[in-house]
């Protein structure tokens, strides 16, 4: 039960984000954090990420300062099991 309320709660402000804010740029990828949705799984449970979890890390990768400044995603993004799938990806957690 309590999984399903963190996954709810990530999903509601995913789509917040998506219907609210315009979509920045960054290094030449398009910031959104709906594309690390392949990701959901591993970050709220102990299971391995996906390669599609991965790929898709390593692309929002220069986006992760700026989902950090979010006050809607930080909470995501800093947390234990996303740090624990950036860093089964390969993903360093970054320094902003």
């Amino acid at each position: 039960m309590r999984v399903m309320k963190k996954v709810c709660g990530f999903a509601i402000v995913v789509v917040a984000l998506v219907l609210v804010e315009v979509t920045p740029k960054a290094e030449g990828v398009t910031c959104s954090p709906v594309e690390l949705s392949p990701c959901l799984g591993a970050i709220t449970s102990s299971s391995p990420p996906s390669s599609t979890c991965c790929q898709k890390a390593r692309e929002q990768r220069p986006c992760l300062c700026g989902y950090l400044k979010n006050p809607s995603l930080r909470q995501y993004v800093n947390s234990p099991g996303a740090r624990r799938v950036g860093s089964s990806c390969g993903v360093p957690f970054p320094t902003c």
